[in-house]
């Protein structure tokens, strides 16, 4: 089973990509679910949400403690909530911002985590560019299908239509890949900072 936690604020999509995420693994023809953790639920408040993935009925409704993949959707909860724990060296981390993993005050996590799995992504900024919002949900799940290879980009693309229509639906799958093509290339350039 493959598990994924994310984190972000209230009215950033955060329960909205995971279960983007299931629907792109159910795509692909496995098995999934996806639910939400809240505690204030207002606007900018931390959120919570998890994905689990398998190739068989998946069972257990408890939160995702161990993540297999981290994403954060909004980086200033670095310093804030403890994203990392239980995160293990084989995890994968995503990063939501435009700076660096050292800008970010985290160059000590690198050596705990295999080197390419600890990717920064503006997408954010991908976002604006193609929605006209800052709405990064979606836009990350482009790369962390590349970066993981939990979900093809294909199936997260679909996925997208089938939630979104219109240029909502054009935009966020655009943004996706755009997504997927910037850790594709931070890959073989061997530009990770980790």
């Amino acid at each position: 089973m493959f598990q994924v936690r994310f984190h972000g604020r209230g009215g950033q999509g955060v329960v909205t990509a995971a279960e983007l995420l299931s629907v792109a693994a159910f795509l692909d023809g496995r098995w999934s679910q996806a639910f939400p953790s809240f505690g204030s639920e207002r606007t900018g408040a931390p959120v919570v949400s998890y994905c689990r993935i398998a190739d068989g009925e998946i069972r257990s409704r408890a939160p995702v403690d161990e993540p297999d993949a981290l994403v954060v959707q909004d980086a200033t909860l670095v310093n804030q909530v403890d994203l990392f724990a239980g995160v293990g060296p084989e995890g994968y981390v995503l990063v939501n911002t435009s700076r660096s993993i050292e800008e970010l005050g985290l160059g000590e996590l690198v050596g705990r985590f295999r080197p390419g799995r600890l990717v920064t992504v503006p997408a954010t900024e991908m976002a604006l560019r193609h929605l006209g919002r800052p709405l990064p949900n979606a836009v990350l799940l482009g790369g962390f299908a590349v970066l993981t290879g939990a979900v093809g980009v294909e199936s997260v693309t679909a996925a997208i239509r089938r939630r979104f229509a219109g240029s909502l639906a054009d935009g966020n799958a655009a943004a996706a890949r755009e997504a997927a093509d910037y850790v594709t290339g931070e890959a073989m350039a061997g530009a990770h900072p980790d």
